[in-house]
């Protein structure tokens, strides 16, 4: 079955009470059609929430998606016998699932890629802080190019951060020879928050980018 919207951005009319009622008892019954149709003519609640969410970084279609996972499980958890009706049920469990949807996006981009582009090298190939971090000199005696991007990070860190977003890269990143660790060892060693070394992690990154690419 398909829980795509129908051409046009349109979709499936809500259902009667008596309707509901009736589909609701077939599916506790055990058919798979019922199940279906209540999927499908709830579809026009989904895109009602998810357009309240719709924004730059968070396309409609892709929240309709989400929105549907949640009127799925809102189906097949509702009870006949609560005092609500499906739609009702249906539309706090569609919000929770896009709302944890937003929730885990923003976390991911708090996270800081190590793949991220810092600036390019002399034949315009780009060079991430994966490339420069944490490289042994004696590995790359052939690649002065690298050797260079490598010292230029070094004075990064010690011209422009601050003690402690000098020590949480550092410690981060294995720089100097030293081992690279977890967030949770770092803020093991420096006795604050996980959360409080993400974010002094983020900004001494934001730092080291924004002079890389100054400097290209």
């Amino acid at each position: 079955m398909s829980l795509s919207p129908v051409s046009g951005n349109s979709f499936p009319r809500p259902l009667t009470e008596a309707e509901e009622s009736q589909l609701l008892e077939a599916f506790a019954s055990g058919s798979p059609p019922a199940r279906s149709r209540l999927i499908e003519h709830n579809l026009r609640l989904v895109a009602h929430i998810a357009k309240k969410y719709t924004g730059p970084e968070r396309s409609f279609d892709d929240l309709i998606s989400i929105g549907t996972v949640g009127l799925i499980k809102a189906v097949d958890t509702y009870k006949p016998g609560k005092s609500v009706r499906l739609a009702t049920y249906a539309a706090k469990c569609i919000e929770n699932e896009i709302l944890m949807h937003i929730r885990a996006s923003k976390k991911q981009r708090s996270e800081v890629s190590l793949n991220e582009p810092l600036g390019t090298d002399k034949d315009g190939n780009e060079i991430s802080f994966m490339d420069i971090i944490g490289t042994d000199d004696d590995s790359i005696v052939d690649e002065l190019d690298h050797r260079f991007q490598v010292k230029k990070l070094h004075e990064a860190v010690e011209s422009l951060l601050t003690d402690r977003e000098k020590t949480v890269i550092i410690l981060r990143f294995g720089l100097y020879g030293k081992e690279p660790q977890t967030q949770n060892e770092v803020a093991d060693l420096l006795g604050i928050s996980r959360s409080y070394v993400s974010r002094i992690e983020k900004k001494a990154v934001s730092k080291l980018k924004t002079a890389f690419q100054e400097e290209e």
